[in-house]
């Protein structure tokens, strides 16, 4: 080969690795053609481009040249149709291929799976006469990738009994699939082999591991992995937040958010979305609002799973318009945001504008998902949208072909349930292809309790509470159902069976955050430093209120006890505390945002109403399923919740 050919080599290879991949058009010379290299770097080189006429410019050319029997070149052409997604040509090159090998089967398997066709992959994989350790991590991975877990699971298996060993990439798979099965036996067999093969503390190994512990509800194992490891990522960080954010340690999360800020780790974008998260179940604004300016200064504000995060966190911190802000700020919207805002309308009971926002986004050209039909599902439920919710539901199954979840069976049967169609309901629940869980019972139920319909919530209640004997919400809300119709004796019956089966009713707890501070309150609980004044001051409240017409409902308390007792407990359930507290230590005039993880009872509604009112505050309260916005004595919901 001469000097001047030589020389062109050297510059078309350089321009290459640069990307520079016209200039290196330019450079091929005709001389070139039979040097099968020269193809290796040039179709290498069009993969960031994603032209597929570029690539077949270079596939007639490698033909031409008569190149096209070399087997790395027609791999690397193999591999550019993959990577940019053309694999119906990179399907026709790989038969036509004369010379196939395992590199040829790996790259379209890999191709097939980044395009999530696991049909595909593994008809290609089946058909391997040989097979190497990438073609199995390949189609593992995939199966994994897409949660297809018992299957990528049964493969590793196939591949061990082969004597295949396992690698880094092989165990983080694996373990992976583990913790979406949640089979943590399994899980503990595979760390078994990692430590035998010194693999445990491999960064890949070590947070795969920590994660298939947390997933699996084995939060002090995971932290354990993590704790162990002698070097720490971003990635590590993560899995650790992660996992205590899927434990509901909530504010664990942003012990570690922190932690991991003072070792010197910069947050991504993985870290804000559970962190952020977090905040939404806290419901703590400040801290939300700090770590948007963070999400700012990292540079991913535009990031999707981010913005969606951003969405959830305002809105279930009583910020909708904040939650609206971010989503109108965002160039790019996709569906999930649309449904993120979507969610955020329905669970502030406006249901008139999420579906406003719907049709704005069909107009649009955006498809819908099953998770925008659960928001406006919901939305219809808690704003007595009835005939709209069923439409939606309609149209849902027939213009979208979608197929329902028991989520939105359970959405549907609360629609109906709420509207006093109860026998409907229970139709919907007996008729419906899925199975019926707990929730969607409990959802019939309290159903009843609001229609007082107290035999049909027996009837049900008996059949429900055979099949769940330790959940908690069916017994307390059969008492409370039994207990406004006055029926002491039905009630003292499922107290009797609590206590001999062990099961605990979950307190009522209230709280709301002050200058960055959390402070929570529950009923009966004389413990906080302030417990005296807030007692006095909620004397005087209720004096106050009862001037302007409040009236006690009394038939909020499910005790057998006399009047006197029954209003002392109405005026100490944990909202009207942890109000009373944010009135005293508030300036005027600011809203005041209250969470709690029941629902709202009807006096602390009525009564909510008048504090309002009688102190021209705006508060805000969220209860275990949606906002109440309380202003000048009246709520957003229009006293139907």
């Amino acid at each position: 080969m001469g000097k001047s050919c030589t020389s062109s080599i050297e510059q078309l290879t350089t321009l290459c690795s640069k990307g520079l991949i016209k200039q290196a058009f330019d450079t091929f010379k005709s001389e070139l053609l039979s040097d099968p290299s020269i193809f290796s770097h040039l179709l290498k080189a069009c993969i960031p481009t994603k032209s597929l006429s570029l690539s077949k410019q270079l596939h007639s050319l490698l033909i031409t040249s008569g190149c096209s029997s070399d087997k790395f070149a027609s791999n690397h052409l193999l591999n550019l149709y993959s990577k940019i997604g053309d694999l119906q040509s990179a399907s026709a090159l790989f038969r036509h291929l004369p010379r196939r090998n395992i590199m040829s089967g790996n790259i379209l398997i890999n191709g097939f799976v980044q395009i999530g066709d696991l049909e595909s992959a593994q008809k290609v994989f089946d058909e391997m006469p040989e097979r190497n350790m990438a073609t199995w991590n390949a189609m593992v991975t995939g199966l994994v990738q897409f949660e297809f877990n018992e299957e990528g699971l049964e493969l590793f298996k196939g591949m061990h009994e082969l004597g295949f060993s396992m690698d880094v990439f092989t165990l983080g798979s694996v373990l992976r699939g583990c913790a979406g099965l949640r089979v943590v036996n399994a899980g503990c067999q595979v760390h078994g082999y990692a430590v035998k093969c010194g693999l445990e503390f491999n960064l890949v190994v070590g947070s795969s591991l920590a994660h298939m512990y947390m997933r699996s509800g084995r939060l002090v194992e995971g932290e354990k992995v993590i704790k162990s490891m002698p070097i720490r990522n971003v990635v590590s960080w993560n899995t650790l937040i992660a996992g205590k954010a899927q434990n509901g340690q909530s504010e664990g999360v942003l012990d570690q958010y922190n932690m991991m800020k003072i070792a010197g780790f910069r947050p991504d974008k993985i870290t804000f979305v559970s962190v952020l998260s977090s905040c939404s179940e806290l419901a703590t604004l400040g801290q939300g609002q700090q770590i948007h300016a963070e999400v700012i200064k990292a540079g991913v504000s535009s990031v999707v799973a981010v913005i969606s995060t951003l969405i959830t966190m305002y809105s279930r911190c009583g910020c909708l318009e904040d939650a609206l802000k971010a989503f109108w700020e965002c160039e790019g919207a996709d569906v999930v945001l649309w449904s993120s805002v979507i969610s955020a309308y329905g669970f502030h009971g406006r249901g008139e504008e999420a579906i406003k926002l719907f049709e704005q986004m069909e107009q649009e050209g955006f498809e819908a998902n099953d998770v925008t039909f659960l928001s406006l599902l919901y939305a219809c439920s808690h704003c007595g949208m009835k005939e709209k919710g069923l439409e939606l539901f309609d149209l849902m199954v027939q213009k979208y072909g979608l197929i329902p979840k028991l989520e939105h069976y359970t959405c549907v049967v609360d629609l109906l349930g709420r509207s006093g169609c109860l026998e409907e309901a229970e139709a919907m629940i007996r008729s419906m292809p899925v199975k019926a869980d707990a929730i969607i019972w409990i959802t019939l139920l309290s159903a009843c309790k609001i229609h007082k319909n107290a035999d049909m919530a027996r009837r049900i209640g008996q059949d429900v509470l055979r099949q769940n004997p330790e959940d908690s919400a069916l017994y307390v809300l059969l008492s409370n159902i039994h207990a406004s119709a006055k029926r002491w004796e039905a009630v003292s019956e499922v107290r009797t069976a609590m206590r001999d089966r062990k099961v605990k009713k979950e307190p009522g707890i209230s709280w709301l955050e002050i200058k960055n501070k959390v402070y929570q309150f529950r009923m009966g609980d004389n413990s906080h430093p302030q417990y005296m004044a807030i007692d006095l001051y909620l004397k005087e409240l209720r004096s106050e209120m009862k001037l302007h017409g409040y009236v006690p409902d009394t038939g909020s308390v499910l005790h057998d006890m006399d009047n006197e007792e029954k209003e002392y407990d109405l005026a100490h359930h944990s909202e009207k505390l942890a109000i009373a507290f944010g009135l005293m230590n508030t300036p005027e005039g600011v809203p005041l945002r209250v969470m709690k993880n029941l629902r709202v009872c009807i006096d602390c509604h009525v009564a909510i109403k008048y504090i309002s009112q009688i102190k021209n505050r705006e508060i805000i309260v969220r209860d275990a399923s949606r906002f109440h916005h309380f202003k000048n004595g009246k709520c957003s919901c229009g006293d139907y919740w």
